[in-house]
């Protein structure tokens, strides 16, 4: 009697050691699952700014300096002098020069703006610029020139030698005489006056 009592307790102890040891449900996601985060969670990252060049990075290639007739024209004015030079020879020189360079650079209307009203009135502007239009490479010489005071003035002198070839590719050879004038140092002279200027220009082609 005392076996059958205790045998159904004994049925119960191992039927509840059974159920603690089976392994308890696992309701969580697979690991890999878990990784997965939703992109609508997810805030949109800020746009990134462009990299700043470094410090030593070299600057870009500056643009190619126009050349031929594109370049800049060189200044052809007369370059500036003392009070005491302008007056005197040098002053005479400054112009004559800046004239020479005009017509070997071809900048004809410089050269034709520096003529006086006499010459102008004797060659047009078209007329003065024919002289030298087919012509090469061209050089003038202008050698040192003789002073002389007449009439409350003074006139400067110097020959003009031009050379070029035409457009046979034979010499050219135009001589002449460059006359420039300044009113002496007079209390009624305007400034144009007392600043040198071309009285006159001849200009004879030889071929």
């Amino acid at each position: 009697m005392t076996s059958l009592v205790r045998f159904p307790a004994l049925v119960l102890v191992l039927a509840l050691a059974a159920c603690q040891q089976q392994p308890a449900t696992n309701t969580s996601a697979p690991a890999d699952n878990a990784a997965t985060v939703s992109t609508d969670t997810v805030a949109p990252m800020p746009a990134q700014s462009p990299a700043e060049p470094p410090a030593n990075a070299r600057a870009p290639a500056p643009a190619p300096r126009p050349t031929g007739n594109e370049a800049a024209a060189p200044d052809l004015s007369p370059p500036p002098l003392t009070d005491a030079a302008e007056r005197g020879e040098k002053g005479a020189r400054n112009i004559l020069l800046s004239f020479a360079r005009a017509i070997e650079l071809k900048r004809l209307d410089t050269a034709y703006a520096l003529l006086s009203p006499g010459d102008r009135q004797r060659w047009s502007r078209a007329q003065f610029a024919a002289i030298f239009k087919d012509l090469g490479k061209i050089t003038v010489a202008v050698p040192t020139g003789t002073t002389e005071g007449a009439a409350g003035s003074l006139y400067y002198t110097a020959p003009i030698t031009i050379t070029s070839t035409d457009k046979d590719g034979r010499p050219v050879r135009i001589e002449g005489e460059a006359v420039l004038r300044r009113v002496n140092d007079v209390d009624s002279a305007t400034p144009a006056q007392l600043r040198w200027h071309f009285d006159h220009l001849t200009l004879d082609w030889t071929h």
